[in-house]
C-alpha cells in the first residue's frame, strides 16, 4: 500500500512521491525559545517526529531539518523584562527546549539551524525579492508587496480581498498596504541588529524558515510541518517569499497538526489556558505524555486533561506489562531475544500429524497480522490511533498464548515464538516513540549493558518465579481449606509487589503489573 499523506495545499489525501526517489526532505517549524514549550507545541515537534520515524522504517533516506528562531520580538521582550542580554534568553530555553524534547523522545534533527547563523542569506533572499518586484524598501524597513504575488492565499484557501477586510497597519508600520508584512525590520535602540543595504537591523520572523528550509532541502521539497495555526499567516508568507524570491513552489505536502484543546477551547499562551511540558513531566513520564500526544490522528484535535493522561499512563502499562510478563514468564533472558526470535518453533510450522495448527503458529499470524494493519494504518495519512490499536492487539495474542497456550516449563519453540512477539511490538512501538529498552526494565527486567550481571539476572528470574508459583500452591492449600484470610493475605501482598493474580476455573494465574 502506498503512503498517503493528506495535503494542507489541495485539502485531500495523495499518494506520497517524494522530489528524489528515496529520499525525503521534512523541515519542521521549530521553536522561538523565550520560555518553556507547551503542551500543544509538543504535538508540532512529536509529529514531525513520528512522521521521520516511520518513513525510516520504511526505507527512506531522510532528513529532518528544524529551526531554532533565537532572535524575535518576544525574546527581545523577556530580555528586557529581566534585565539581562537577550542572549540569555535564548541559551536558556534553547537548554530548556532540548531537555524537555528528550523526554518527549524526540529524536535530535539531522540539521537544526538558527536564524542568527542565516541573517546573511536572509538579505539576500529578500534583495532578491525587491529585484524581483516583489518588495520595497521603506523607512529602513523592508515589506513583502502581497498584491505582486497571485498564488497569496492559496494555502489558507482565502482570497486577498477577503484578507484585506480584516488587515490593518501597526503604529510605526510604512507599509504601502495593510495586508504586506514586513522583510526586515530597522533597529531600534538597544535591539540587536545586522548590517543591511537598508541600514542595521534585523529579518522579520517569516523570512526565517523561507531561507532555512531551502538552502537545506532545495528549492522544493517534500513535506513542511507545523500546527494548523501556523497555515496563516506564517505559512502562507512563506509560500509567497520562497515562490518568489525561487521561482517554484517550495513545498510538495503541507502537514499541519489539529490543536490541543481545554475545555473545549484551544490551549495558548495568549489565552493563559496552557500548561507547560516541563511541568507535565513533574507529574507524568515522557512515553505516557508522547503516548498521549499521538493517541489521536494529528489532524484531529485533544482534550487536555489529568483523565486523559492516566488512561494514557494505564494503556502504555499494558503494552510494557505485556513484554515483562512474556519475558519473564517464558524464562527468557532479554539480551538472547534477538538469537531467540530467529530459532524456528519446534514441531511441524503450520500443524502436526493430526492437521492442528500449533499455538506457537496462530502468535505468529497474529505478528504478521499486526504488522500488516500497523502499516495500513501509518500508510492513511499516519493514523497512530489505529497503530497503537494494532500493538495492543498483538499485546493480547501474546497475553493470551503466555497466560493460557505456554508448555510449562517453556521449550525452545515457546521462548522463540515469545521473542518475536516481544521483538515485534518493541519495533513498531519504536516506530511511534513509545516503546525501548526502558519498557523492559519496567518489571525489573535487565535489558543489557549497564546492568547487573545478565546471568545472575536471569537466574534470579527462575527463582522468583519459583516462589510466586510456591506461594499461590500454599494459597491454593488455604483455600481448600476455607483458610480465606490467608488466601487473601497472600494475594494482597503479591498484589503490593505489583504481582495481580487472577483466578480462574483451571487454577490461579499470576502476572506483573506496573504501578
Amino acid at each position: 500500500m502506498a503512503i498517503k499523506i493528506h495535503n494542507t495545499l489541495t485539502r485531500r489525501k495523495e499518494e506520497f512521491a517524494p522530489v528524489t526517489p528515496g529520499k525525503v526532505g521534512i523541515y519542521s517549524c521549530g521553536p522561538t525559545v523565550y520560555d518553556y514549550f507547551h503542551i500543544g507545541n509538543a504535538r508540532a515537534f512529536v509529529v514531525p517526529d513520528v512522521i521521520r520515524r516511520y518513513l525510516r522504517y520504511k526505507g527512506y533516506d531522510v532528513t529532518l531539518v528544524q529551526n531554532i528562531t533565537d532572535i524575535e520580538d518576544k525574546i527581545i521582550k523577556r530580555a528586557a523584562e529581566r534585565g539581562v542580554a537577550p542572549q540569555d534568553i535564548v541559551d536558556e530555553f534553547t537548554e530548556a527546549y532540548i531537555e524537555d524534547r528528550e523526554a518527549l523522545g524526540v529524536q535530535t534533527p539531522d540539521i537544526q539551524p538558527r536564524a542568527t547563523a542565516h541573517v546573511g542569506d536572509m538579505i539576500q533572499m529578500i534583495q532578491t525579492l525587491i529585484d524581483n518586484g516583489l518588495a520595497y524598501a521603506k523607512d529602513g524597513d523592508v515589506y513583502y508587496d502581497v498584491s505582486k504575488f497571485e498564488h497569496y492565499g492559496i494555502l489558507s484557501n482565502q482570497k486577498i480581498d477577503d484578507l484585506m477586510a480584516g488587515a490593518r497597519v501597526n503604529v510605526g508600520e510604512a507599509k504601502e498596504d495593510p495586508l504586506d508584512f514586513t522583510l526586515w525590520k530597522a533597529a531600534k535602540p538597544g535591539e540587536p541588529s545586522w548590517d543591511s543595504p537598508w541600514g542595521p537591523g534585523r529579518p522579520g520572523w517569516h523570512i526565517e524558515c523561507s531561507v532555512m528550509s531551502t538552502k537545506y532541502l532545495g528549492k522544493t521539497f517534500d513535506i513542511h510541518t507545523g500546527g494548523v495555526d501556523l497555515v496563516f499567516p506564517h505559512h502562507e508568507n512563506e509560500i509567497a517569499q520562497s515562490h518568489g524570491a525561487n521561482g517554484v513552489a517550495p513545498v510538495k505536502y503541507w502537514v499541519h497538526n489539529g490543536y490541543i484543546n481545554v475545555d473545549g477551547e484551544k490551549m495558548a499562551k495568549s489565552l493563559g489556558n496552557f500548561k507547560t511540558v516541563r511541568d507535565i513531566l513533574k507529574q507524568y513520564p515522557g512515553k505516557v505524555v508522547r503516548y498521549f500526544l499521538i493517541s489521536n490522528h494529528y489532524r484531529k484535535p485533544i482534550n487536555f486533561s489529568d483523565d486523559e493522561l492516566r488512561m494514557c499512563e494505564k494503556a502504555l502499562a499494558r503494552l510494557e506489562d505485556a513484554i515483562a510478563n512474556a519475558i519473564f514468564a517464558a524464562s527468557i533472558d532479554p539480551d538472547d531475544i534477538g538469537a531467540m526470535a530467529r530459532l524456528a518453533a519446534r514441531g511441524t510450522r503450520g500443524g502436526g500429524e493430526d492437521g492442528m495448527v500449533s499455538a506457537e503458529d496462530r502468535l505468529d499470524v497474529a505478528i504478521t497480522e499486526v504488522r500488516g494493519r500497523f502499516e495500513e494504518s501509518m500508510d492513511d495519512d499516519f493514523n497512530t490511533a489505529g497503530a497503537i490499536a494494532s500493538l495492543h492487539d498483538l499485546a493480547t495474542a501474546l497475553n493470551t498464548y503466555v497466560n493460557r497456550q505456554m508448555p510449562s516449563p517453556p521449550d525452545e519453540g515457546a521462548r522463540a515464538a515469545v521473542s518475536r512477539a516481544v521483538l515485534a511490538i518493541m519495533e513498531l512501538g519504536d516506530v511511534l516513540g513509545i516503546m525501548d529498552s526502558s519498557s523492559m526494565k519496567a518489571a525489573g527486567v535487565s535489558t543489557g549493558p549497564g546492568s547487573d550481571d545478565q546471568g545472575e539476572a536471569a537466574q534470579l528470574g527462575e527463582t522468583v518465579r519459583g516462589l510466586v508459583q510456591l506461594l499461590l500452591d500454599v494459597r491454593a492449600k488455604a483455600r481448600e481449606a476455607k483458610e480465606y484470610g490467608v488466601s487473601d493475605m497472600i494475594r494482597d501482598r503479591l498484589a503490593e509487589m505489583g504481582i495481580v493474580v487472577e483466578d480462574t476455573r483451571d487454577g490461579a494465574r499470576w502476572k506483573f503489573e506496573s504501578k
